[in-house]
């Protein structure tokens, strides 16, 4: 009997029970598993002697060295032990209970059934969790939060990467500083203070692994379990993953056309810890925050002793009107967490964004960022550092902002053309996308899969909601989409509908 084909011995009776070696892998492989499996399951108790090494290799028809091997193995885990005069034996320390062993290999076959009692997990799991997302399967039209990946400057960005992989040190391989690299930062802080009004210096700026990052930890940092916080409603479903991340409890402030209705939230919770807000470019319908919102917001923090989390993701593409200032900018008590990302102007899978953090709140900061994720990739920091500082990144925007500008008014008129009476579109003012609202009754749900299945990718707005009213539109993102296949993805829509 050769040792690659299925070998099944039994050793003397009384001893152990039957041995099977499948040929999946070396022979001492093999037998370690059963037996770790024979102890674990109890066909082998503690104490009970086991066949000496020559003994089983000649009842197996193998060589004795797998065996010498499987049973060192055994020894140096725990699971065998040897006593003079008595051979070899299970350790007497392996519990009469002991749990089963994890399979070192997939099993060849899918297993039969499933497990007899449900699996726990924690409990928060289920507010974290995000529904299925069909519209996600197709990468064309209409994907939101994709950005004109094919006008990004490549050749740049790999001049850039190649400049510093050939002359990467040892300080870009290890572990960097928490808060982010210091060049970078400092060339964010002076971006945002041009460009967003937003006070702040190098020291207060925490490099993220984007925006969603960001707002994990802000939650993180800011929030106990059972502690309250605004979002708005309807919002970004990535703020209720971060609040069922730490357990606390989500309040849902409506939104009308100028932003969060601040005047709700301090009737539902006028004592929350935290608010989480989009004022420059509210997601998912667009508005803007009105100044008289903001400044209210902003007093109610003050009061409250409450934190504002900003979430600018796209501010900065506005059309109509220069980009709306930060609310950072007026805060004069140091109640806001800026959060900023870079996956929306340059690249997603570029996973860098930064966080503007009050001074006192640095500490708390740093130390959540560091339990989550220790720190970003430096190689990565050290580009983009070189791309903002030699004027590539602002050039990009620019350009950006008219190619959006037009695939926007691309959008717009497609819609005109195909759907008037059934397309109402809102939040077209700012960002890569724009919100439609469909007729009463409509299942945008089911709408947005029908299109998945047609090749076109539309975000149902309902899921936005989270309350019991909930209003059927369609989220369509025009970044990645040029005007042909903007007006080819609306025909589809219209075939759908």
């Amino acid at each position: 009997m050769t040792t690659r084909q299925s070998v099944m011995k039994r050793v003397p009776t009384g001893l152990v029970p039957a041995i099977a070696l499948d040929g999946g892998g070396p022979i001492y492989q093999q037998l370690a598993e059963w037996f770790r499996r024979a102890i674990a399951d109890g066909r082998l108790r503690p104490g009970q002697r086991v066949p000496s090494t020559r003994a089983l290799a000649g009842e197996l028809g193998v060589s004795r060295l797998p065996v010498l091997g499987a049973y060192e193995q055994l020894h140096a885990e725990g699971y065998l032990e040897s006593f003079t005069g008595a051979g070899t034996c299970v350790a007497a320390a392996i519990p009469h209970e002991a749990p089963a062993a994890p399979a070192r290999r997939p099993p060849r076959t899918p297993p039969t059934s499933a497990p007899s009692a449900p699996r726990r997990v924690a409990a928060r799991v289920a507010a974290m969790a995000a529904p299925p997302q069909s519209w996600l399967e197709s990468q064309g039209a209409f994907r939101v939060g994709v950005p004109a990946l094919a006008h990004f400057p490549h050749g740049v960005w790999s001049r850039l990467l190649s400049r510093h992989a050939r002359h990467v040190g040892t300080d870009a391989l290890v572990y960097g500083d928490t808060m982010g690299h210091l060049p970078l930062r400092e060339a964010i802080a002076e971006y945002l203070a041009t460009v967003r009004a937003v006070h702040a210096d190098a020291a207060q700026i925490l490099v993220t692994s984007g925006a969603q990052h960001g707002v994990q930890i802000c939650a993180h940092a800011l929030l106990d379990p059972g502690d309250r916080a605004w979002v708005e409603e309807p919002g970004y479903p990535g703020a209720h993953q971060a609040l069922g991340a730490v357990g606390a409890l989500p309040v849902l402030v409506p939104v009308d056309a100028d932003g969060l209705d601040v005047a709700t939230g301090i009737r539902r919770a006028p004592n929350a810890r935290v608010a989480y807000v989009t004022p420059s470019h509210q997601f998912p319908l667009g508005a803007t925050m009105s100044a008289a919102r903001r400044i209210e917001l902003l007093q109610w923090a003050a009061r409250a002793g409450s934190w504002i989390v900003e979430d600018d993701y796209d501010s900065e593409y506005r059309y109509g009107s220069k980009p709306i200032a930060a609310l950072q900018g007026l805060d004069a008590d140091a109640r806001v967490i800026y959060v900023g990302t870079f996956s929306k102007v340059l690249f997603p899978a570029l996973r860098l964004g930064y966080l503007v953090v009050p001074k006192d709140l640095l500490p708390a900061f740093r130390a959540a960022r560091d339990a989550l994720d220790t720190c970003s990739p430096m190689l990565s920091q050290r580009v983009l550092h070189d791309f903002i500082r030699e004027g590539h990144f602002a050039r990009h925007i620019r350009r950006m902002r008219m190619l959006y500008a037009a695939r926007r008014a691309a959008l717009q008129a497609a819609i005109h053309r195909h759907m008037p009476d059934v397309l109402q579109i809102v939040g077209a003012e700012a960002g890569m996308q724009l919100t439609a609202l469909l007729p009463e009754g409509t299942d945008d749900v089911m709408l947005s899969q029908r299109a998945a299945q047609a090749g076109v990718s539309v975000r149902p707005l309902s899921p936005c909601y989270r309350g019991g009213q909930r209003r059927s539109g369609l989220i369509l993102g025009y970044g990645s989409v040029d005007e042909h296949a903007i007006e080819e993805g609306v025909r589809r829509l219209r075939r759908c509908l």
